[in-house]
């Protein structure tokens, strides 16, 4: 029986007690852990293989994550959020890959949204990988958006993922 792991949640942002949730995973053959957390934490290879990302800029450091990290980006059409890193784990034997950030945008309840994204890197038996990604979203806007079909955010996730496993596995840039 294979065990897997989960995402670690701050109770302010549990699944299904905010505005808007998404659950996105793939399990794959053919690609490391190690080269799929390269690609996932350094920032200035998401623009190469997902388009729902921009305007990504650090204060100081960067370009990539690790712990308490201050950064910022823009996403689904939100001016940029201003993002800070909550938990970064490097995968380890036996040991999963864990990132996580929060997101804000300030203004009127109108405007106002408050994000953690997460993720989950991890070895399965047999050479697979298998990669999660989930997002709590609180705030009018994360409301709306858990509205619209079809979803948004459930399909630009995916197209975060299905992007980052073809970086990762040597594909950035072809057709394959």
């Amino acid at each position: 029986m294979t065990t897997q792991n989960a995402i670690n949640w701050p109770e302010r942002y549990l699944p299904g007690t905010g505005d808007n949730f998404g659950s996105n995973e793939v399990v794959v053959s053919g690609v490391t852990v190690g080269r799929v957390w390269r690609y996932l934490t350094d920032t200035s290879t998401w623009e190469s293989y997902y388009d729902n990302v921009a305007d990504i800029s650090f204060p100081q450091g960067g370009p990539r994550l690790k712990d308490g990290d201050v950064f910022s980006f823009g996403t689904f059409g939100f001016p940029p959020l201003d993002a800070r890193g909550v938990e970064y784990q490097e995968p380890a034997d036996g040991v999963p890959g864990r990132l996580s950030w929060t997101a804000k945008q300030d203004g009127g309840p109108e405007e106002r949204l408050d994000v953690l994204h997460a993720w989950l890197v991890e070895d399965l038996p047999g050479g697979r990988v298998r990669v999660l990604t989930q997002e709590t979203q609180l705030g009018e806007p994360a409301a709306a958006l858990a509205q619209e079909r079809p979803n948004p955010m459930l399909n630009g996730h995916q197209a975060w993922l299905d992007g980052l496993i073809h970086a990762a596995s040597g594909r950035l840039g072809t057709d394959a």
